[in-house]
């Protein structure tokens, strides 16, 4: 998770004033009492309030809270902030831990298939085999799927990479950050050949 930290604390310090109000609107929204801290019971709520269920885990409230006092400053709200805005929040499909580094999803599900979910795994359930997927299914890192979809929307015809730009760049606008290869490669399901 302290990558994530980190990227998060450069992500923020870098977004506009505007958003960055916002940041601080969500965490005191999400603040009940008023007392600078989130609390446990206060993250459940506010997250099923507003859809995101799937971070209600005890678990990732615990890796949230950097310092282990049982709350979230603002500072450690940053990386949920970040990872809600972001679309960075993926989780494991074996074993359903938050992906919070390096891990590894298929290509085919990525690039080549409609399918919502580009079957994204972590090292252990990966490196153990512990998964069941298609047989041919062709597994990369995720820096290394950054790096080919670079490769594929380089490889595109002008016209076409010209299109899929003005759709990330809407996506930037309404995000506040620049938008990763991965990101728009999974969006846009590589279709720009």
């Amino acid at each position: 998770m302290e990558r994530i930290r980190r990227v998060a604390v450069a992500y923020y310090e870098n977004l506009p004033e505007e958003k960055k109000r916002y940041a601080r609107f969500i965490f005191d929204e999400m603040d009940e009492n008023r007392d600078g801290q989130i609390d446990l019971d206060e993250y459940v709520e506010y997250l099923k309030k507003h859809n995101n269920t799937i971070f209600t885990d005890p678990s990732m409230f615990r890796a949230l809270d950097k310092d282990g006092d049982g709350s979230l400053d603002f500072e450690e709200s940053i990386t949920l902030y970040y990872i809600l805005q972001s679309g960075r929040a993926l989780f494991c499909d074996c074993c359903h831990t938050f992906l919070a580094d390096v891990y590894f999803s298929c290509f085919q599900c990525f690039c080549l298939h409609e399918s919502a979910s580009t079957y994204d795994l972590c090292c252990d359930c990966y490196g153990g085999k512990k998964f069941n997927h298609h047989d041919d299914a062709i597994f990369w890192d995720n820096c290394t799927l950054l790096s080919k979809s670079r490769s594929l929307a380089l490889g595109a015809p002008i016209e076409n990479r010209r299109n899929v730009l003005e759709k990330i760049g809407t996506i930037a606008d309404f995000t506040g950050m620049v938008v990763s290869g991965a990101v728009f490669a999974s969006s846009f399901g590589c279709s720009i050949m």
